[in-house]
This record gives structure tokens, C-alpha cells and sequence, in this order.
């Protein structure tokens, strides 16, 4: 079975946002993300947050550096938070990882055009297949893992030693993580 969920500057509702938080939310064991841009704002933040907390394994696989640097810096104001609440953040080393899927207990598999940022939610045109098939859920699960071989675990501890000047510009490009 395959749902399709779109959506655009032109859609009522953001959508694609919306099937990622129920996928999110209804997740037992394990959550698999793969994104270029992850730039999750507030309720996506919360959902892997909820997740986390309640024992499901949660695992983010982004770029090393992506295309943007200043995406990279927005995007590593929010790892500190979601790794304190388990989620475990890896940086692909080999290359730029494009790829915007997420599989949930290796049974929901979403594939698509959507990053998991504001862009894709609210001003450009997206589109996400929601394939509810084990058998594609657990050939993305070993591609996840296998793209995992290839990154690296940001550890926590080592995280939260970074420099102020390092920090700060973090914090100034989440400010404007709502115009990436």
C-alpha cells in the first residue's frame, strides 16, 4: 500500500509535516532518518523528542557538510537537545547524502522529495510516498545501516565541549532557520 502526501505554498495545511509526525508518532522500536537539510522546527523537534524519550531507538543520518554552510550551522543548533533526549545523530563522511527517507519498525518507509525543514513544509512543492510494505521497510532499513558504515556518531559528551565561537554561529543561523 502507498500513500502519497503533497504540498506546497498553495496547500491549507503543511501536509507532508503532518504524516511525518503521525509516522513519527506511531513508531514502537526504531526510526531511521535520512536528510541533506534537517531544520526540524518545533513540533517535528518534539515528536523525535517524545520518541526518544519513550524508548524507541531513534537514529539521524545528515551530510558531514552539506551545500549550504549555513544550513550545517542551523542545523547543528538543534543535535545538542535531541541527543541529550537519545537520539542518536551520525554525519555521513563519504560524499553528500541526499537521499530523504525515513523508515518506521522497518514496516513504514517514506521516500520523497521533502526535507525535513521549513522550506519543504510550507513554501515549496513536495511530494512523499508513505509505503506500508515490510519487505521495502527492511531492504531501506539495511541501506540505513550500510549508509552508516560511512558516518560518523556525533558523541554527545564531545558535543557539549565545544568552543563558544564555535557555538555561537550555530545559535545566530537558528535564528534564521525559518528563511533556509
Amino acid at each position: 500500500l502507498v500513500q502519497i502526501a503533497a504540498s506546497g505554498p498553495d496547500s491549507d495545511d503543511p501536509t507532508i509535516m503532518f504524516s511525518l509526525v503521525k509516522a513519527i508518532g506511531i513508531a514502537e522500536k526504531e526510526i531511521l532518518i535520512t536528510t541533506p537539510y534537517f531544520i526540524p522546527g518545533e513540533t517535528l523537534l518534539d515528536a523525535l523528542t517524545v520518541a526518544a524519550l519513550s524508548g524507541i531507538k531513534v537514529k539521524l543520518l545528515v551530510p558531514d557538510q552539506s551545500d549550504s554552510k549555513m544550513v550545517d550551522l542551523a542545523a547543528s543548533s538543534y543535535y545538542e537537545n535531541l541527543m541529550r533526549a537519545g537520539v542518536e545523530v551520525y554525519r555521513y563522511q563519504k560524499g553528500f547524502v541526499h537521499a530523504k527517507t525515513m523508515v518506521v519498525d522497518a514496516s513504514l518507509s517514506v521516500i520523497g522529495t521533502a526535507n525535513m525543514d521549513h522550506r519543504s513544509f510550507d513554501l515549496n512543492f513536495e511530494v512523499n510516498s508513505m509505503i506500508y510494505d515490510e519487505r521495502v521497510g527492511k531492504r531501506l532499513t539495511k541501506v540505513f545501516y550500510q549508509d552508516l558504515l560511512e558516518a560518523e556518531r556525533i558523541d554527545l559528551e564531545q558535543w557539549q565541549l565545544r568552543s563558544f565561537l564555535k557555538q555561537f554561529p550555530e545559535k545566530v543561523a537558528r535564528l534564521f532557520s525559518p528563511l533556509l
